[in-house]
C-alpha cells in the first residue's frame, strides 16, 4: 500500500481526536453531560483519553504507513458505531447523538474514504 494520499483528512482527525483527548481528562460539562446520559460509568471515564491518544497517534502515523492510519480510522469508524448504538440504548435523540457520534462517524468514515480508497 502507498502512503496515504491526501494526508490532510488524516491531520484533521488526528487534531481533533486530541482535542477531544484535552477534553476527555477531566471531563468538561458537555462532556460530563454525554457519559451521564449513556449511563456510562464514571469508574470507567478514563479510558477515552488514552483511546483518543492512541488514534491520534496512529492517524499521524498513518500519514508514513498507511496500515496504521488505515486501522486508526477504521477503528474510529468502529469507536463511533459503538458511540451511537450506546445513545440509541439510552434514548439519548439530541445533539449528542446527532452532533457528536453521527457527526464524527461521519468524518472518520470519511477520512478513510479519501485517504484510502477514492
Amino acid at each position: 500500500m502507498d502512503s496515504a494520499d491526501p494526508t490532510w483528512p488524516l491531520f484533521v482527525l488526528a487534531a481533533i481526536q486530541l482535542g477531544d483527548a484535552a477534553l476527555c481528562v477531566k471531563p468538561v460539562g458537555f462532556v460530563r453531560d454525554c457519559f451521564d446520559d449513556v449511563g456510562f460509568p464514571r469508574a470507567y471515564w478514563w479510558v477515552f483519553t488514552p483511546i483518543k491518544v492512541v488514534a491520534a497517534i496512529g492517524l499521524v502515523i498513518g500519514m508514513w504507513v498507511p496500515e496504521i492510519g488505515l486501522a486508526a480510522c477504521l477503528g474510529l469508524v468502529v469507536y463511533f458505531v459503538l458511540a451511537i448504538g450506546a445513545h440509541v440504548r439510552a434514548r439519548d435523540f439530541g445533539r449528542n447523538l446527532f452532533v457528536n457520534a453521527i457527526g464524527m462517524l461521519l468524518l472518520s468514515a470519511g477520512a478513510t474514504y479519501v485517504s484510502f480508497v477514492s
